[in-house]
């Protein structure tokens, strides 16, 4: 299958390069560069079954990594924010699908190239190497967040993760639609309204709009997602 990209700019679909390490110049490996792509929100940036050519780093943007069941429904394994690395796989085809859940600049590496410089390079044999315990970290994180016991205790879990990404861990702002917020907590999308609101009604939270949420009691929720 062909990878699907919505570019922003069909004629700049590879306009650029960037390093394995963008940000970290001192840090980045010699050879190290991948293609700079634009994704539009809700597009396909690869299949399940699709080979793992490529592997992906997030420069801007959401992107979810899920899997579609054979009764129709979705399961989200993982949402990757800027800095994180997504794709890389042990096999040689995506277990899983990817898609952007907000307009994405991306940095894609091809698979082999990363692996022959990684024989002869110690330094990307390293990223490697932190890449794969990013995602293992990520998978225990999400097994953790789905065996809290309640959907409260979920959704709570939840914005606290996204919390972290804010400057004062008091506003969370979410690319994500609330079906996203579900299909990532295993839950129906009519629970995880009916959790926020009774969030709000607590006053542990307020919501000042559908993407923005603002936490007054971060102690309480805490307590809750403990």
């Amino acid at each position: 299958m062909t990878m699907q990209l919505a570019i922003s700019n069909p004629s700049a679909a590879l306009k650029t390069h960037t390093g394995w390490m963008a940000g970290q110049p001192s840090a980045e490996p010699l050879g190290m560069a991948g293609a700079v792509t634009h994704v539009r929100e809700g597009h396909e940036i690869f299949a399940e079954g699709e080979e793992t050519e490529l592997f992906y780093k997030v420069v801007s943007g959401v992107v979810r990594v899920c899997k579609f069941l054979s009764d129709g429904r979705r399961q989200i394994e993982a949402f990757h924010v800027a800095g994180e690395v997504f794709g890389f796989e042990l096999g040689t085809e995506h277990i899983l699908s990817a898609e952007a859940v907000s307009d994405c600049t991306l940095v894609s590496y091809r698979r082999r190239n990363v692996e022959m410089i990684a024989q002869k390079n110690h330094a990307v044999t390293q990223h490697l190497f932190e890449v794969a315990m990013q995602s293992l970290a990520q998978a225990q994180s999400h097994s953790l967040l789905l065996g809290r016991r309640g959907a409260a205790e979920k959704v709570a879990g939840f914005l606290l993760t996204w919390a972290a990404h804010s400057a004062d861990r008091r506003t969370v702002h979410l690319a994500m639609t609330r079906q996203d917020i579900a299909d990532y907590l295993g839950l129906t999308i009519e629970t995880v309204s009916r959790s926020l609101s009774q969030l709000e009604r607590d006053g542990v939270i307020a919501l000042s709009s559908v993407r923005e949420i603002r936490i007054k009691n971060i102690d309480q929720l805490e307590d809750l997602a403990a």
